[in-house]
């Protein structure tokens, strides 16, 4: 088990993703470390964009909730060989996720992994009580271990002397108030890796202000884990599943898919549904992305209706999720404009003007004849009326 810590925040943008990024920068930086990166969650943007670019390794998603307790060690432990030292960016929230419990929580990762967490509190505009705060997060589960804590938009020398004045975990840096630099955020998530330079700007400003020899020292306390039987290499024999959408408009992808599609025998074929034709290949896969910033371009590439056909041949399986899922269906209509796209699903999708739905989703599946027979409604950034799926399972997912 190699050293790692977790980056964890108290609330939504205090300031855990651009420090944990720049931290992840500062051990590249020195020393050549070879740093792992993880994302807590199914958050498809941090990192396969931002943690990638940073380490130039694969970051991993360890999500407790769609995974299991034993999908998130065998990740760590698969993912992490040949690294120095793993950094964890934790979730949007610290110990709760659904239903008040702390299930696929960055705590709960932390008592899986039995690694420290340092904790990025947002200082701005208070200074003894943000003690109160820590302390309430350093006793509230104490299974979780707080290793110290990094004061983020601290406005002065002073202020940070009056912080330290009642210390309730070990401080390892005060970062200042740095108002332009910052990852700025759209409409479903944050702005992608190659629209932003604010975490090489922010590695500067926190090692100059940040421990980071204290936080690998901190990091070295992590305990061993249990080891377990990972995954079989599976079949030998290869299917083109191909068909992998993999371009500006769709990106957002989990490793381990690949990883597993790829121990099963498949071989990964990566086409543009912006530009290209599509490939001979057995299956599709259309993950994540932005599709509707790239309209235009995707109704107008021949793929469009490429697609289409090879669904209604009915000898294609078609698998999509989250912008992929909206490429599917019948139009994107958003600031008053509407574009076509492939129609295998009969639906629209409308941007709305605010989040309609965040979390996890539960679907229970209760009849065994064909899928997407009747009308069910999924909302997240981008509202999409979609079919109902009626096959006979129960299925999870995150609902973002």
């Amino acid at each position: 088990m190699i050293p790692a810590i977790i980056i964890a925040g108290t609330h939504s943008g205090c300031g855990k993703t651009t420090i944990a990024g720049a931290l992840m920068s500062a051990l590249v930086k020195r020393g050549g470390l070879t740093v792992q990166p993880f994302k807590v969650g199914p958050d498809f943007i941090d990192p396969p964009t931002h943690h990638t670019a940073i380490c130039k390794r694969p970051s991993r998603n360890l999500d407790p909730y769609m995974m299991g307790e034993k999908g998130v060690i065998d990740t760590f432990r698969q993912a992490s060989d040949g690294a120095d030292i793993a950094v964890i960016e934790g979730s949007w929230v610290f110990l709760t996720v659904s239903k008040g419990e702390d299930t696929g929580s960055t705590g709960h990762v932390a008592k899986i992994l039995g690694c420290p967490v340092i904790l990025v509190v947002d200082a701005k505009g208070t200074s003894r009580s943000v003690n109160a705060q820590v302390l309430g997060f350093a006793t509230f589960d104490p299974n979780v271990k707080i290793g110290g804590v990094i004061f983020n938009r601290v406005g002065s020398r002073r202020h940070a002397e009056m912080i330290q004045q009642s210390l309730m975990a070990p401080a390892f840096g005060y970062i200042p108030w740095e108002k332009n630099k910052s990852i700025e955020s759209r409409h479903l998530g944050l702005r992608m890796a190659d629209e932003t330079s604010a975490i090489a700007e922010f590695r500067d400003i926190l090692e100059e202000n940040c421990d980071v020899d204290r936080i690998i020292d901190i990091a070295e306390s992590t305990v061993a884990v249990r080891a377990d039987e990972t995954e079989g290499k599976g079949q030998t024999d290869r299917v083109r599943i191909g068909g992998v959408a993999y371009d500006q408009a769709f990106n957002f992808y989990y490793a381990d898919n690949f990883d597993r599609l790829r121990r099963q025998g498949a071989e990964l074929v990566f086409f543009s549904p912006l530009t290209d034709h599509l490939p001979e290949v057995d299956a599709l896969y259309f993950g994540g992305g932005y599709p509707e910033l790239h309209c235009t371009e995707l109704e107008q590439s021949p793929c469009r209706n490429e697609v289409k056909k090879a669904a209604d041949r009915g000898g294609m399986p078609v698998y999509a999720e989250c912008g992929g899922l909206i490429y599917l269906t019948d139009s994107i209509g958003m600031d008053g404009k509407k574009a076509r796209m492939c129609g295998v699903i009969p639906a629209e999708t409308v941007k709305m003007d605010r989040f309609q739905a965040l979390g996890y989703v539960d679907a229970e599946c209760t009849a065994a004849d064909a899928c997407f027979p009747g009308g069910a409604q999924s909302t997240a950034g981008m509202n999409s009326t979609i079919p109902k799926c009626t096959s006979p399972r129960t299925c999870s997912m995150p609902s973002n």
